[in-house]
């Protein structure tokens, strides 16, 4: 069999075990964020946390418990570091580093799991399970609470109420990721992924020295970090390593956790406003780019570009030869479509327009179909824009659901689309400019520009994957880009809550015949061109400086 015939293959399969999974997930979340009734479990929680699961809260509250709730896991995440010397099953490692470790708590907090270190060499059993796996559950479940939130928003009228963030948090965590998790970690280990909490030992003589790996409780923080969209590995090769994913059968598997829930939310979101097909629209937009891209990323990694690619049958360094050059292509562009960031080859090695089409998936603002909860809320804002475009073309004011788009609400969806570029572009220019970032860069010219913009750009976004080659372990980028990853997450949040509680307070607006309708191909066609169109005079200066121009000099 050919590659490019087992990457087509493994795509279609890919594509049917989504199509299986889509309904009957999206209706489950649906009945969970619709649901009166608490179990008994979550009585427990809230009686612990002292939060009412029952009391409504405006959007104002909701972000308030959102913040609160963030901050006080940044807190206890840094602590946890600051002190693992002093912990049990440290496996020795000493405390980490303040920069790190607040770039770390940032970075698993804000759903984005950016790692600046080896995770076999710095972290032991109580860091990754107590505070890294846990906070894997709860970003996520965050990020859908947000976007279930503002699908409320549009469901709901005459008044500011968007549910209970408590709630939403627990039911995410309790109902949805714990239970799928538990299942795919079972998957793993039945795979060969490793699961045990074993200490640090010696696998053999490799170039003169010893090589050590320690144990650990891979698969279970495997699935949870591919199912909500996190991305950071046990070990410092994520999944490209064998105790993370050891096969062909596993990468395929952890790209469909990856795609699952964040697909299954437009289902979830027409079952929520009463219009499946307004679902159907959203998930059209997000597979129409989702599978652009990977046919893409599949043509400039198998185009063969000298005697070196002919003999390798495609671009092949810096890929495992398990998954070949088709499953490294759908794990990276999915994993960059995404908030995952997890890798399972170096993004650094893919040619120059492959190292861009990564770059582009991110850029776009992690909605096709982006992190669990963000990409849905994501593309709701982006579907906002549009339809506000062609009401300018029209000329009369555009509606989305049943409610207007007035300025206010246009003003919140211009500021989310406008937080993201300024973070990445501001940041990536001060680390250009000054002396002593760019000492960081392994490459120099356009591809040691792209692993700075290609570190921001994940940072901002909320990724967390890296081009692998920028030494990104210094105060500097430790502290910018943990900012980055702190600002990226929430100020969007902010701008989504006031947004989902503008239009909860309208009345709803009937249908007309000059209503523009959202669940047909021609908007779907629309909402991809406004994607590409806003993406594209965002970033493409820099994209030119970086990857562009590397890819046309090779």
């Amino acid at each position: 069999m050919s590659p490019v015939l087992a990457g087509v293959l493994q795509l279609l399969a890919l594509i049917a075990a989504l199509a299986l999974a889509y309904r009957p997930l999206g209706d489950y979340m649906a009945r969970v964020y619709s649901s009166e009734k608490h179990l008994r479990v979550e009585k427990w929680i809230y009686k612990g946390i002292g939060a009412n699961p029952n009391a409504e809260m405006r959007w104002t509250a909701y972000l308030r418990g959102v913040l609160a709730f963030s901050a006080v896991s940044v807190l206890f995440l840094y602590l946890l570091q600051r002190v693992q010397g002093s912990l049990p099953g440290s496996l020795g490692f000493k405390s980490i580093d303040p920069d790190q470790a607040f770039n770390t708590a940032a970075s698993f907090v804000a759903n984005t799991n950016w790692q600046s270190y080896y995770g076999e060499q710095a972290m032991g059993h109580v860091v990754q399970t107590a505070g890294l796996a846990v906070q894997n559950f709860v970003s996520a479940a965050v990020g859908i609470a947000v976007a279930v939130a503002l699908v409320r928003g549009f469901a709901r009228s005459r008044t500011g109420e968007l549910g209970n963030f408590w709630s939403d948090l627990v039911r995410g965590t309790v109902r949805i990721l714990i239970p799928i998790a538990a299942l795919s970690a079972i998957v793993l280990v039945a795979c060969g992924a490793i699961q045990n909490f074993s200490g640090i030992h010696s696998v053999g003589q490799f170039m003169g020295g010893a090589q050590e790996w320690n144990g650990g409780a891979v698969a279970s923080q495997e699935a949870i970090k591919e199912l909500g969209t996190n991305g950071g590995g046990y070990f410092n090769a994520n999944s490209a390593h064998p105790f993370e994913n050891p096969s062909a059968f596993t990468n395929l598997f952890e790209v469909f956790l990856i795609l699952v829930i964040p697909f299954a939310l437009t289902r979830t979101f027409g079952k929520m406003v009463g219009s499946v097909k307004q679902g159907y629209a959203i998930l059209a937009t997000m597979a129409t780019i989702w599978i652009g891209f990977i046919a893409l990323m599949m043509w400039t990694e198998f185009h063969h570009g000298g005697p070196a690619f002919d003999a390798a049958g495609g671009a092949m360094e810096g890929k495992e030869n398990r998954f070949g050059i088709g499953g490294s292509s759908i794990f990276a562009v999915s994993t960059t479509l995404t908030s995952t960031g997890a890798v399972d080859s170096f993004h650094s090695s893919f040619t120059g327009f492959g190292g861009g089409i990564t770059m582009l998936g991110m850029q776009l603002g992690e909605i096709a179909p982006g992190g669990t909860g963000s990409g849905l809320y994501g593309m709701l804002i982006m579907a906002i824009i549009a339809v506000f475009i062609a009401g300018l073309m029209v000329g009369r004011t555009p509606e989305y659901l049943g409610k207007k788009i007035g300025s206010r609400e246009i003003k919140f969806a211009a500021c989310y689309i406008l937080i993201t570029p300024a973070l990445v572009l501001i940041f990536t220019a001060a680390s250009m400019a000054l002396p002593t970032p760019p000492n960081s860069m392994l490459n120099s010219g356009a591809h040691g520009f792209s692993e700075i913009l290609y570190a921001y750009t994940s940072g901002a976004n909320n990724n967390g994957s890296a081009f692998a080659g920028l030494g990104a372990d210094t105060q500097w980028f430790n502290t910018t880009i943990g900012l980055a990853m702190l600002l990226g997450r929430f100020l969007p949040m902010v701008f989504v809550l006031a947004l989902a509680g503008s239009l909860a307070e309208q009345k709803p607006v009937p249908a007309t015949a000059g209503t523009l309708r959202t669940e047909k191909p021609l908007f779907t066609g629309l909402l991809v061109g406004t994607l590409l169109i806003i993406t594209g005079l965002t970033y493409f200066p820099t994209l030119a400086l970086g990857p562009i121009a590397e890819g046309l000099a090779s």
